[in-house]
């Protein structure tokens, strides 16, 4: 299936899994507006080097068409202006990917809620979710246009709540968590327009920033499992990047309407690998093996 002559906003897409999914959406065909904070002339608090520009570019050279666009999401009037401009060149919109985050920065972790400083976790929070809130208000009404839009939120997690997964910080547990109750909302809300949302999640991701806080490259990843054992477990942006493309071109997407999805999941559903033909599940190995193995793992029946 193909994306040829659809219309796809990645809120969120300078780099990590919003590149990647805006680059595969591209490879199957389709216009791809691409959002964030950083362009080459403007850098966001977070202060990265990856642009929105050289999204729009890999897009482009994948074979679609890429659209970068300067947004900070959690500003209405910019969000509308985007959503205008969208509608204006093409009277549609296909598919909406909310996977604005950000929020890493004022994440502290061990701490519990009334030791976190507050206005560091409501700004955690507000990136994490009124970002996507607002995107969505501005963006449903021309998706819903026609039958067969998908709203994809992106999460990292997968649902499975209990004591052994809560994750080490109330601000960013309750950012995450929330981000799938999204999805399974807004699924309520556009099934009687015959379209669909659903949440996805990576594993255990080795984004830019992520292999810059481990000291290693994609090259040379494997470097970094003697420090963190559960690395031997990680993939790449493009894992995910191929499993929501795959969601994008399924006429039959409406049957996951409002669950979450891992990489892992997708993969097995839609017979997808990662770029080193491998296929991580790292969600799968915690389920089995609980999220606190600090000794080395045995990787193959994960991966």
């Amino acid at each position: 299936m193909r994306l040829d002559g659809k219309v796809a906003l990645v809120a969120g897409a300078t780099r990590g899994c919003g590149r990647a999914i805006a680059v595969e959406l591209g490879r199957a065909g389709a216009t791809v507006y691409v959002t964030g904070r950083t362009d080459r002339h403007h850098r966001s608090e977070m202060d990265r080097p990856e642009t929105i520009d050289e999204t729009a570019e890999l897009v482009t050279a994948a074979g679609g068409v890429g659209i970068p666009v300067r947004v900070d999401h959690l500003e209405p009037d910019q969000v509308a202006g985007l959503v205008q401009r969208v509608e204006a060149a093409h009277d549609r919109l296909d598919v909406l990917v909310n996977d604005v985050w950000g929020g890493d920065m004022f994440t502290e972790w061990g701490k519990p809620l009334w030791e976190h400083p507050l206005e560091r976790g409501l700004r955690l929070l507000r990136l994490g979710i009124d970002t996507h809130i607002i995107t969505s208000h501005a963006a449903l009404p021309l998706l819903i246009r026609r039958p067969g839009g998908l709203v994809v939120e992106v999460t990292d997690g997968t649902g499975w709540f209990n004591e052994a997964n809560y994750r080490d910080s109330f601000f960013y547990d309750l950012a995450k968590v929330s981000v799938q109750r999204l999805a399974f909302a807004q699924a309520a809300e556009l099934k009687p327009y015959g379209c669909t949302a659903v949440t996805v999640t990576p594993g255990f991701l080795r984004s830019e920033a992520m292999l810059d806080g481990f000291g290693v490259t994609e090259a040379n990843w494997r470097d970094a499992v003697a420090k963190t054992p559960h690395f031997a477990l990680s993939e790449t942006p493009t894992y995910l990047g191929r499993g929501v493309a795959a969601l994008a071109t399924d006429p039959d997407v409406a049957r996951f309407a409002g669950k979450t999805l891992s990489s892992g999941d997708l993969a097995a559903e839609y017979e997808l690998t990662d770029v080193d033909g491998s296929r991580p599940d790292i969600w799968r190995y915690f389920a089995d093996h609980g999220a606190t193995e600090t000794t080395p793992i045995d990787p193959t029946p994960y991966r």
